[in-house]
This record gives C-alpha cells, structure tokens and sequence, in this order.
C-alpha cells in the first residue's frame, strides 16, 4: 500500500481558498437567474457533510414546493435533497424514481419561478458502490426530455475526505486508521468493491468508468482534472480558468473525473465548474457527500453538541433508539464498541433468519413488546444478526436486504406510535433511508448539521409523528470503532 505523502509528492501542494469565494461567486451567477441544486441521494448519508438544507423522502410538485420555499434569514437555499433510497432499488426502479423526480422538480421550478435554474446532483458512495452510469443517463435524458437541454458533461466526484476517501492521479483510495494510517488502499481492494449488487474490479477512476459503462465510455476518452489542474495556481482564480478550459472539449456526457485530497480542493473544483457553466457547459454531478457543501461556498459546520440537538425541543423522558442494520466491517466494530460501554442499554437482536421463516409475523410483534417495554427504563440497541446471509444472485441480494429493512421499519414504527423514544439513530444506508421515510413517517426535514465532524447529519422532522424528535443518520462505512458511541453518549441521559 503507499504512502499518501509519496503520492501527493508528485503533485503541488493544496491552496487555502475560503469558502466565501466560492458563495460569492454562486450568488454573482445566480443574481440574475437563480440556481438550486436538486440533489438526488441515492441514501440519507449523503447530507452528512451539509446544515440548514431541506431534505424530502418524498417528491411530489408539492414538496419541492415547499424545499423551494424554504428560506433561511430570508434567503431561499442552494440545494435541496430528496431522498431516492435507489441503492436499494434494482436497475429498472432505480430509473423510473430518477426519471419522476427530476419531472417533478423542473416542473414545480417552473411554477415557483419561471427564472429559476435547476442543476442536478446524483449523490452515491464513495467507496463507488450504486447505479453508475445508469441514473446520470436518466437524469441526463429526462432533462433532455422536458426542456431540450443536452448534458456536455457528468462530473464524477466521490471522494470523502472527511471519511478517508480520497482521489489522487485519477486513482480513487481508502486512507488507513490506526497502524494503517497514513497509507492508501485502492478501492477496489476493499471490502467494498466486493458488494454483491454493486461490485467492481478498477480502482482508476477511468477504467471504473469504462468498466461500468461496459465499454460505453472508453477510459481514454474520460476528462481526467488531476491535481496538477485542480492546484494550477497559487491564484484560485488562475486554477479555476484552468479547470474550465480542461472541461471545455466535454460534449454528450463525457465523463470527467476530479482528484480531490481536501475541502481546498472541492472548492478550488468549485469555482472552476462555476467558470465552465458560466461558459455555457451544462453539467450534471455525480459525487460523494461533501461535494455539494463546497459547490455552494457553504462553510464547514462544527460538530452539534448534545444541547443543539435538542434545540427548540423537550427532550422525552422516554430511552433513545439505537438501530444498527449494515453489516460492513465498521459498523460492527461500532456495535461491539456501544454495547461494551452502554452497559445500561438492552440489546435487541432482529434474527434474519426468523424474519425469512415461517412466522416472521408472531416474531416481530414480539420484538417491538420487547423494544417498547425496555424504552420505559432507558436506551434501546435494536440490531440486526451479524450473520451475513450472503447469496452470488445481486437481485436475491436486494430481496433479503429488503425483507431486513421492512422488519426494522415496522418495529420502528410500531415502537414510535406505542411510546415515542427521546431521539433515533440508525446505522447503515438503507436502513436510516427506510426508517426515516416508512418508520418515523419524515416527509420534510432540515438537516441541522453533522454530530461529528464531517459525517453523521442530525435531521430536525418538520411534520409527521416524529416532529421533535432529533433523528440521526449515521452512514454505515464512516467513523471509527468508538463514532457510534461519542454520538450515543451525546444525546442519552442514561448513558
């Protein structure tokens, strides 16, 4: 594995650019013609990274009426999130949700304002996992479909600082923790690239590019922006005319990759694709979760304390609600980690394999009996069996997964309307997708901002039978062994 500093040496050295600049230069293009960011998250971690932004689960004209109007100390914000879930989606769905939501967007813009510009985001992993190319080409095309506007490029941008994803020569790696850190894996040679609906061979983000497409976008026909372009200049200005002149040949959705080592550099990436659009490039986005906090020149929020996530709202007496349902590495780690130390908790453990038997009804209302008489006493751990029921058919994949993730809302829900806990943290993409949607009934909500810093966003719910009740969604490939535990321990009295 190298070493980041061996890698990096190559390269020149980042440049300090304040986000300001980077706000400065969105409100200057949009002064005459607003823009939005309509943000298709293909799960709820994407908003990790944001605060103050609205957030739907669900898109009718309606809704993004609302996340249009939206307004902080009179001012309409820069992006809106809609929570697709299409992760969790095969192939076909995950088109006709991309090919509805963007509909429904570009027409409530028409009503709300007749000036006001959209652009689209197709947020994902960034550990590279989700439909790729599939619902960039279906953004592309309804797009076109509705206004006749064609897409010149889809600008690839999954690193993850924040989490230790980053992109360095066009290779996309994992940084290592503790005894690793300071060292880079490639990707593809992490548990991630072995996902059974979304797994892939190529850590070079132009051969991932080719490979995906199937051969659609040979690799050597991808933009590739590396450092080199990215910190042309010690002048950002210089950089970003030089990153725009790089896009300048993009026509019918060539693809362009971006190296990315640091926030400076999304924003250094920022104000080049302000440039290029100012240019008149029609660009859609296909990126990690900090991406949009710089496309907008929006400053990095400090981690919440416990008292600001309670903010405007009385804390229940009620236990909290811990709901662990991905099974990466990571994650289990944090479980073992949370249960070790919060030995006032009860630990309720969803067996998969009662679920796909017989009487999985029988045994799930006795999980929420168990659930609802422990939050009486203090916090409930709900996780599903480690086990892993593995299966080589990607669709049988998405069946199980499913099947998990239907259990885990019910009990949520069931447990929300008997006896509402104090606050809700769920563990992995899906999982905190489904239970904010179908468990907790969120239709709208702000993201307030992040419980640790860079990862983990708290939603405030603004409606439903969840209002007031802080929601934390926690991705499952983020923090260290002890994240999950630091943001438990934030929000219990019993902890």
């Amino acid at each position: 594995m190298p070493l980041e500093a061996d890698v990096l040496a190559a390269f020149p050295a980042e440049v300090q650019i304040p986000a300001r600049l980077v706000a400065d230069s969105v409100a200057a293009s949009s002064e005459a013609s607003p823009r939005v960011l309509v943000v298709l998250d293909d799960d709820p971690t994407g908003t990790q990274s944001v605060a103050n932004l609205p957030v739907l689960t669900r898109w009718d004209v309606a809704d993004f009426a609302w996340a249009f109007g939206y307004e902080v100390n009179g001012q309409r914000q820069r992006a809106v999130y809609v929570l697709t879930n299409t992760r969790s989606l095969d192939p076909a769905e995950a088109a006709s949700r991309n090919e509805e939501i963007v509909r429904n967007a570009l027409a409530a813009a028409a009503s709300a304002d007749p000036a006001l510009r959209l652009s689209f985001v197709s947020r994902s992993d960034s550990t590279l996992r989700g439909h790729y190319p599939l619902e960039p080409d279906v953004i592309a095309a309804t797009v076109t479909a509705v206004n006749g506007e064609t897409t010149d490029g889809v600008v690839i941008v999954p690193a993850f600082p924040d989490a230790g994803r980053v992109t360095i020569g066009g290779v996309h790696f994992m940084r290592g923790t503790g005894e690793d850190s300071g060292q880079l894996t490639p990707v593809a040679e992490t548990e991630f690239a072995r996902d059974a609906s979304f797994g892939f061979a190529n850590s070079e983000m132009a051969k991932y590019v080719e490979e995906k497409s199937k051969g659609r976008f040979p690799a050597d026909s991808v933009i590739v922006l590396d450092l080199d372009i990215i910190r042309a200049s010690n002048d950002p200005l210089i950089s970003a005319k030089a990153i725009a002149d790089a896009i300048e040949p993009a026509t019918d959705s060539t693809p362009i990759v971006a190296d990315i080592v640091t926030e400076n550099d999304l924003r250094a990436l920022a104000l080049g694709l302000e440039e290029a659009e100012r240019r008149g490039k029609k660009l859609l986005y296909r990126v990690g979760p900090p991406f949009v906090r710089a496309r907008i020149g929006q400053e990095i929020r400090t981690e919440l304390s416990g008292d600001e996530a309670y903010a405007g709202n009385t804390p229940s007496e009620a236990g909290g609600l811990i709901v662990v349902g991905s099974h990466v590495g990571v994650t289990t780690r944090q479980l073992n980690a949370l249960t070790e130390q919060h030995r006032a908790a009860r630990i309720v453990e969803i067996d998969v394999e009662q679920l796909l038997g017989d009487n999985a009804g029988a045994y799930l209302d006795e999980t929420v009996g168990t659930v609802v008489a422990a939050l009486h006493a203090g916090d409930v751990i709900v996780h599903t069996s480690r086990l892993l029921i593995k299966t080589s058919d990607a669709a049988e994949s998405l069946r199980i997964a499913r099947t998990v993730s239907a259990a885990v809302v019910a009990v949520v829900n069931r447990t929300l309307k008997t006896f509402p806990p104090r606050f809700v943290i769920a563990k992995g993409g899906i999982t905190s997708s489904d239970v904010a949607a179908h468990g907790l009934e969120i239709r709208h909500a702000i993201v307030r901002g992040p419980m640790l810093p860079g990862i983990v966003s708290l939603w405030e719910p603004m409606d439903g039978p969840a209002k007031g009740i802080p929601y934390i969604v926690f991705a499952g490939n983020v923090g260290d062994d002890q994240s999950l535990a630091q943001v438990t321990r934030k929000l219990s009295s019993t902890f």
